[in-house]
This record gives structure tokens, sequence and C-alpha cells, in this order.
């Protein structure tokens, strides 16, 4: 069984209350399809069970398979730096299709960010070691793939789909164990 091996910390992208009674992690790829597939699921349970769960989102990017995805997760951390993260975040997701350099200036100039800043930060990785550092946190916590997901810090190996992480979190609000990855 994996667990999260870096907890939580003010440092993380987080939605909703530090006292939530479930924590979802989500180690990511901006170009990943099936990231791409789970990011409007992730927010559908987000809102089904509101205050109870608190979501934290992770860079996990796949370079050599998806060589947009750095860049994508240094944009992303480029307008956290400026209080815009989250807008960026869903931004990105939204338009994966056309995931490229002129979309990301489009999105930071779409936010209000200068877009000049963001080559430059893009240009000098001036948030490359925030990325690293949460790469080779999930190394350690066991990911190697994406989307992988925590639930109350361990890994949740189930079907990325809104009823199956519905299922697994209300087991953990129940008590129970997290469910793990069926056979097959």
């Amino acid at each position: 069984m994996a667990n999260l091996k870096v907890p939580v910390a003010l440092a993380d992208h987080i939605l909703g209350e530090k006292d939530a009674a479930v924590t979802l992690v989500e180690y990511g790829d901006y170009e990943c399809p099936h990231c791409g597939h789970a990011h409007p699921i992730v927010n559908a349970v987000r809102k089904h069970f509101g205050e109870q769960l608190r979501f934290v989102f992770r860079n996990f990017p796949l370079t050599e398979i998806h060589p947009h995805a750095e860049a994508a997760a240094e944009a992303a951390e480029f307008a956290g730096a400026q209080g815009h993260f989250w807008e960026m975040h869903d931004g990105i997701f939204e338009n994966q299709p056309r995931l490229n350099g002129r979309l990301l200036a489009e999105l930071a100039a779409g936010l209000g960010l200068s877009s000049e800043d963001l080559t430059a930060a893009l240009e000098g990785h001036e948030y490359l070691p925030r990325i690293k550092s949460d790469f080779l946190g999930g190394v350690r916590s066991g990911v190697n793939g994406t989307p992988t997901f925590f639930i109350n810090g361990v890994r949740y190996d189930g079907a990325p789909e809104f009823e199956e992480l519905v299922e697994a979190i209300d087991e953990q609000l129940s008590g129970g164990k997290i469910r793990r990855r069926r056979a097959g």
C-alpha cells in the first residue's frame, strides 16, 4: 500500500478547509489526457462533498511523453505566485487540446498577468525547483503515472471516475479503508 510521503503543507495549492474530513491529493500533468478527463470529475467530486473535502494539486509533468507539461506547470506556478494558481490551472485543463506557449501567454494575459514576465519566468525556469520538488515527492510516494490520487494519505488505485471517487471518499468518511484496485 502506497502512502503519501510528503504531508500537505501551506505551500501546497489547496482548495478547501484545513479541517476538512477528507483530503484528496492529485499528482497531475497538464498535458496528460487522463488528467484532462479527470479535471471536471474532480470538480464535481469537490462540489458533491463541499466542506467535507479539501483538494490539493501537485505537479507531476511527464516530460518524456508530454513536451508542454513542464512549461504548463511553470505557468501555473507563475500565476500562483501572483494569486491566480487555480484560474491558470483550470484554464490550462479547459484548453488542453491547444496547449502550447501561445496559450499559456493568452491565459496569463486574460488573468491580467504580464505575458512578458511569464516568458521570462519560463525561459529562466524560475518555478522549476517547485515542480521538481512536487515530482520527487510523488516518486517517493509511489506515483508512476498521472493522475494519481491520495485520499487521506493513502493512494487510491481505483478508476478516476465520479462514482468510484465518491464511493472511496464516502468509505473514508465512514471510517472504512480506501478501496484497492480491482483485479482484471
